[in-house]
Formats: structure tokens, C-alpha cells, sequence
């Protein structure tokens, strides 16, 4: 088994890697794939050195699955050039997502669309990733009308120069690198991505557009406001959920409690509830504050949190790989 990390020196391939090695998927051959000022120079998986090589040199040697994590543009023009050599690819930008012929997965949600044909998979948003663990079993047996979400994301989603500027600007650093058109650090930015025609940013309708295609379901409507923070765990979410139909509260948890990937934390007699840095470096969905809103019918609200690094990118694309590996449609 030859897999592929492309993008292995980034922030998502480098977690990419460690997912890899901390999950123990059986691959025999380890092909790292950076940019060209990067070909030669080494990297450590499982105790062995493994160099970097080219696009080119990658797809010479025909891997399995090719775990992609290097930009939009790299997968359009890339992504295929792995397909045509038998490559199945599993990539992380937005390239493909809302391409109808591309399979948009989270595997605990909808891993049972994928067939031998796909050699092209998605890796959806990471805030939407966690959002639709939690909403999947919810929609399975209420119906979902409607959700409005807003997110508190954080630093990590946008890259490195994000967290040098937010660390610069604690240690009052004012003139670095700036990710951002405006400062992090003591704020929070109301735009992720660009803004579109319809006064909405990129980011916001990744979150509509993308639950509809995984959850199969073109009826919900759905709505985002998503918000940039100065942390660095994870991202969190609040998340108003009208049904069609009528729920029992503790019915609710206990639905939530037993579905895969997820952690219910919500004890609020203890103060216990999901925040960014207890999800750090792990790989579940936490929810908490879980409550019916008082103000609408049929209507709960909820807090998601997970690492958007790991759940929201490198850790689901590796599922999606176990998944393929498991099921023999490599």
C-alpha cells in the first residue's frame, strides 16, 4: 500500500502524517509531495526518513491513495494526473466539493456513497465536518427544517502566518507577517474567505451548499454567520436545529451519546461543557449545551466543538481512506 501526502509540509499535511502513524494504516511505502524548494529534504514517519519528491516523481510511482492537502489550484491541476495513473485521491480544498460527479464524505455521515469508481473524493469544509456529525442522527429520526449556525473558528484554519501574526501581536508585535487585515489578537474577524454577491462570505456558503450534498438532502435550509477568534484548538460552533418533528430532550443525548464520533459533554451543574482546548489533538466531534429553544417549536440548540485540524481535515480524510481500504474499493 503507497500513499501519497501531498502537501506533507504544511499545517494539515504535517497532522496528516501524524494521523497516519498514531492510527497505524497499513501502508508499506510513505511518498511525501511538497513544493519544488522542498524536494530532498526529509521526513520522519514511524522512525524511518522518508525525502520529500515532486508532483511529477509522486505520480511516477503510482501510489494507492494520494492524501491531498496543498491548495485549490494544485488539486485541479493534479488530482487528475494522480486519477489517470490508478491513484485514488482524497483531497482537502475546496476544488471538488460541489462538483456533482465527486463524492463529498464524512464517514460517519455518508462513507457508504463511496464505490470502486470514485478516484476522486472530497474532504469537505472542517466547519462542516462537525457540524454534520452531530446533525446526522438528529435528521435521521426528527427531519431537520432548518439550522443556523455561527462559528468561532479558529487561527489554525487559515495557516501558519495566521498564528505567527496572532503570536506576534501577544508579544506586541505590530509590524509582522499579516494574515489578516486586521489585527487577531483581543478581536474577532466577522469574514472568512471573501465575501460573494449575496453579502455572504465563501466560507458561510461552503457551510449551506456542502450539508445539503452530504446529508443528501436539498430541503434543509440553512444559514451562517462564520467568525474568525483568537484560538487555537479548534473550532466551535452554535447551532440552532429546527425539526419537523417533535424531540425528547433526553432522547436528544442519548441519540448523540451513542452515535460514532462524538463525545457528549454537558454538565452544567459541574460547568462542563466542549471548548476549544480540551478538543485539541483529539479526534471527536464534543458537543454540549444542549437545550430546547424556548422560543420556537420543535426547535434545539446545541454547541459543536472539534479540531479543525484533525476531525475537520487530516483526521476524516484518513477515515475516508480506512474506510476504502476496509471496504476493497482500492
Amino acid at each position: 500500500m503507497k500513499v501519497a501526502v501531498v502537501g506533507a509540509t504544511g499545517l494539515v499535511g504535517t497532522v496528516m502524517l501524524k494521523v497516519l502513524e498514531e492510527r497505524n494504516f497499513p501502508l508499506t511505502e510513505l511518498i511525501p509531495v511538497a513544493s519544488e524548494k522542498s524536494v530532498g529534504k526529509l521526513i520522519t514517519f514511524k522512525g524511518k526518513q522518508y525525502p520529500i519528491v515532486s508532483m511529477d516523481t509522486a505520480i511516477g510511482m503510482r501510489p494507492d491513495i494520494a492524501l491531498f492537502s496543498a491548495g485549490g489550484s494544485t488539486s485541479l491541476e493534479h488530482a487528475p494526473r494522480f486519477k489517470e495513473a490508478g491513484t485514488t485521491v482524497i483531497d482537502n480544498s475546496s476544488a471538488w466539493r460541489m462538483d456533482p460527479a465527486i463524492r463529498l464524505v464524512v464517514p460517519e455521515v455518508n462513507a457508504n456513497v463511496l464505490s470502486i469508481d470514485d478516484k476522486i473524493i472530497a474532504n469537505p469544509n472542517c466547519s462542516t465536518i462537525q457540524m454534520v456529525v452531530a446533525l446526522k442522527p438528529l435528521h435521521d429520526k426528527y427531519k431537520i427544517k432548518r439550522v443556523v449556525v455561527s462559528t468561532y473558528q479558529s487561527v489554525t484554519g487559515t495557516g501558519v502566518k495566521a498564528v505567527d501574526q496572532m503570536m506576534n501581536e501577544r508579544k506586541g508585535i505590530h509590524d509582522g507577517p499579516m494574515a489578516y487585515a486586521y489585527p487577531i489578537d483581543l478581536n474577532v474577524i466577522p469574514q472568512i474567505d471573501v465575501f460573494t454577491e449575496n453579502g455572504y462570505t465563501k466560507e458561510e456558503m461552503k457551510m449551506i451548499n456542502e450539508t445539503r450534498k452530504i446529508m443528501g438532502d436539498d430541503s434543509i435550509r440553512l444559514t451562517a454567520t462564520t467568525v474568525r477568534i483568537p484560538v487555537m484548538g479548534g473550532h466551535s460552533e452554535s447551532v440552532n436545529i429546527e425539526f419537523e418533528n417533535e424531540f425528547d430532550l433526553a432522547e436528544v443525548v442519548a441519540l448523540l451519546e451513542k452515535t460514532e464520533g462524538i463525545v457528549v459533554v454537558d454538565d452544567i451543574a459541574n460547568l462542563k461543557y466542549p471548548m476549544p482546548k480540551d478538543a485539541h489533538e483529539k479526534d471527536e466531534v464534543f458537543v454540549g449545551r444542549i437545550r430546547r429553544d424556548e422560543s420556537m417549536p420543535n426547535t434545539l440548540n446545541m454547541w459543536i466543538v472539534a479540531d479543525n485540524l484533525r476531525k475537520g481535515a487530516a483526521t476524516n480524510a484518513v477515515q475516508i481512506a480506512e474506510y476504502l481500504v476496509k471496504k476493497e474499493l482500492i
